[in-house]
């Protein structure tokens, strides 16, 4: 049973579900893992763990019955009705876990269908499958439990290597809505934008150096996960709502500021958002005190798909950055400051996403050459139109709750851009790796 001497239950062997399982039995071999997807899988998922010391199981029942701790790795929009059906059936003195990206559902199901002996520590790891789990983000979740209950799951989880973050159902709701809501619903958008234009973003010339090809890089690698990994959180956090909401409205209204030519109040407006969330140029507030996240244009070069660009690459027309000006228009908006979250439980997406942001808004010359574009040059006027399009598009589908339109919407742009996932997905990996690397030297730095 392994060193804590529990046997680990796992309902859903998605890609999660498969990093935890293999992630645990590779720390103890000794250990009981009982793992299960939906029936229909079950033969085909036995076969494909013949050789291994998983003990795949036909369905949650027999998970839940015989494991001491059991997490829930299922989607967001299922977990009501798979805890309605496997609830009932865990056994006394266990300890259960929801891996979801979004809480509230979670807890309700948990309150109204778990048998009262039961202990719920909840969990979350707050990347995806393809991050490697070492040092990132794991929130854990004491809801109806002990210290003693709480210690054990920590003690079970240590194999993943991940950094404990303490929060209520409440706080990881609205911790997880202002790092990811807004950051998925840019590059959502973008990477619907340039699927409507129907052409790929590197083809056009005019994404082809330094932050272009961080915001290439991670809309690639969002559209090659599964859909439902985004729709959950957006579609059943209410503060993923509101805020996916306000995004939309800020790309619209600077949209129209852009093209009414109103220089002084897109001015004024992008210097109060760059206020409010960065600190005025000069002083020390916001994240002035920080050393910015991002690297230089030649270290992000390096992470272009297809050929790489050098000194002959021409220099790409000026860019108004719609998706970025918007997004801190959102935080600033909101009242979200990016900077806290970053220090809890900020996932790699969001360490990138406001490195990108600083790059354009810590730097006065950037910033001013952004709203320059924005008003006066027209080479992206017809991306920007279309930009406001899909992320008023994102922003109706979240607030009509249709995972339908939304899995619609989402696997429409993933066919178009899926000839250069491979590729996007390992450049992506790379640099993620690199700002991870970057951020543990500043930490070190810090404690030393």
């Amino acid at each position: 049973m392994g060193k804590h001497g529990l046997s680990v239950g796992l309902i859903g062997m998605g890609d999660m579900g498969r990093m935890y399982a293999s992630r645990l039995l590779a720390a103890d071999e000794s250990s009981i893992i009982n793992v299960c997807d939906v029936p229909e899988r079950y033969e085909s998922l036995k076969k494909e763990f013949e050789n291994s010391k998983l003990n795949v199981l036909k369905t949650g029942h027999h998970v839940s019955r015989s494991s001491d701790f059991i997490i829930y790795s299922v989607p967001a929009e299922h977990i009501d009705k798979i805890i309605a059906e496997y609830g009932p059936s865990t056994k006394i003195g266990a300890i259960v876990a929801g891996q979801t990206s979004t809480k509230a559902p979670e807890k309700a199901a948990f309150d109204k269908y778990l048998p009262e002996d039961v202990s719920i520590v909840s969990i979350h790891s707050l990347h995806g499958p393809q991050v490697p789990p070492d040092g990132q983000p794991l929130v854990i979740i004491k809801y109806r439990a002990a210290d003693e209950h709480v210690k054990i799951v920590e003690e079970i989880l240590a194999p993943l290597k991940s950094r404990y973050v303490y929060l209520s159902y409440e706080e990881h709701d609205q911790v997880t809505a202002n790092t990811q809501a807004v950051t998925h619903a840019a590059f959502l958008s973008m990477g619907t934008a340039w699927n409507n234009m129907n052409r790929f973003p590197w083809d056009t010339g005019r994404y082809t150096k330094g932050i272009e090809i961080a915001k290439i890089n991670i809309t690639l690698r969002i559209y090659s996960s599964k859909w439902h990994v985004y729709a959950g959180l957006a579609i059943l956090n209410p503060s993923a709502k509101v805020q996916i909401d306000c995004f939309a409205h800020c790309v619209s209204d600077l949209f129209k500021l852009m093209i009414e030519e109103r220089e002084g109040d897109l001015r004024k407006r992008m210097y109060d958002a760059r206020d409010g969330v960065f600190g005025r140029p000069g002083d020390e507030s916001g994240g002035k005190n920080r050393s910015p996240i991002l690297l230089s244009d030649e270290v992000l070069n390096q992470f272009s798909i297809g050929e790489p660009p050098n000194e002959s690459t021409p220099q790409p027309p000026p860019n108004s950055h719609l998706a970025l000006l918007a997004m801190v228009d959102c935080w600033h908006t909101l009242k979200i400051n990016p900077y806290h979250h970053l220090a809890i439980a900020a996932t790699p997406l969001f360490r990138v996403w406001i490195g990108v942001a600083e790059y354009l808004f810590r730097d006065q010359d950037r910033l001013n050459a952004a709203i320059q574009a924005a008003l006066w040059d027209k080479s992206h006027r017809s991306d920007d139109a279309e930009f406001m399009l899909a992320a008023r598009g994102w922003s109706q589908c979240v607030s009509y709750g249709d995972f339908k339109w939304y899995k619609h919407r989402f696997e429409e742009t993933a066919r178009f851009f899926e000839p250069r996932f491979e590729e996007g997905k390992k450049v992506a990996a790379k640099l993620l790796q690199v700002i991870m690397d970057q951020e543990k030297e500043r930490s070190a730095a810090r404690e030393n």
